[in-house]
C-alpha cells in the first residue's frame, strides 16, 4: 500500500515539474542498422544470421528426434502392459520420420527384460523360485489348511 501511494505522488509531482526526478533523455545513441549495432559488416552479420537458423533447425531435428524415441519407448512400454494406446505418441513418431528407433542404452535395457521374463516364465526359472521359497512356512500353512478342514469335517459328520 505504501509503495502504491509514494509511486502515485511521485508520479503526480514530476508532472508538476517540482523537481521530484530528473528529465530522462529517450534519444537512442544505437544506429538503426542491426549489423552496425552488432560491431559487423552486413556480409558479417548475414553470414552470422544463417548459421543461427542452421544451428536452430539442427537443435530442432535433434530434439524431435529425442521425442520420438521417447515415444517408441512408451509404445513398447504399453504394447508390453498391454495399456491403452497414446495418440500423442504416434503423432510423434510420425512427425520424426521412419528411422525412429530406441537408442541403444534402452535397447539393451528392454533386451534384459524381454530375457529374464524369457527365464521367469521357463521351467528352469519355476524351479529356481521353488528354491527359493520357504518350506517351513508352507508347512505350517499346509497343516493349519489340514486341521481347519479336519475341525469342518468333525462338525459336519456324526461319525467322526
Amino acid at each position: 500500500m505504501a509503495f502504491l501511494m509514494k509511486s502515485m505522488l511521485s508520479n503526480q509531482v514530476k508532472n508538476l515539474g517540482l523537481g521530484g526526478g530528473g528529465e530522462e533523455s529517450t534519444e537512442e545513441s544505437t544506429p538503426s542498422d542491426p549489423a552496425a549495432a552488432a560491431g559487423m559488416t552486413r556480409e558479417e552479420y548475414e553470414e552470422y544470421q544463417k548459421q543461427m537458423v542452421e544451428e536452430k533447425m539442427e537443435r530442432d531435428a535433434a530434439f524431435a528426434q529425442k521425442k520420438a524415441e521417447r515415444a517408441v519407448l512408451r509404445v513398447h512400454l504399453r504394447e508390453k502392459y498391454r495399456l491403452p494406446k497414446s495418440e500423442l505418441d504416434e503423432n510423434q513418431i510420425q512427425m520424426a520420420g521412419d528411422d525412429v528407433g530406441l537408442p541403444e542404452d534402452l535397447q539393451k535395457m528392454v533386451a534384459e527384460d524381454q530375457e529374464e521374463e524369457e527365464d521367469k516364465d521357463s521351467i528352469l526359472g519355476q524351479l529356481q523360485n521353488i528354491q527359493n521359497m520357504d518350506m517351513d512356512a508352507i508347512k505350517e500353512k499346509a497343516q493349519a489348511t489340514f486341521t481347519e478342514m479336519k475341525q469342518v469335517a468333525e462338525q459336519k459328520c456324526s461319525m467322526m
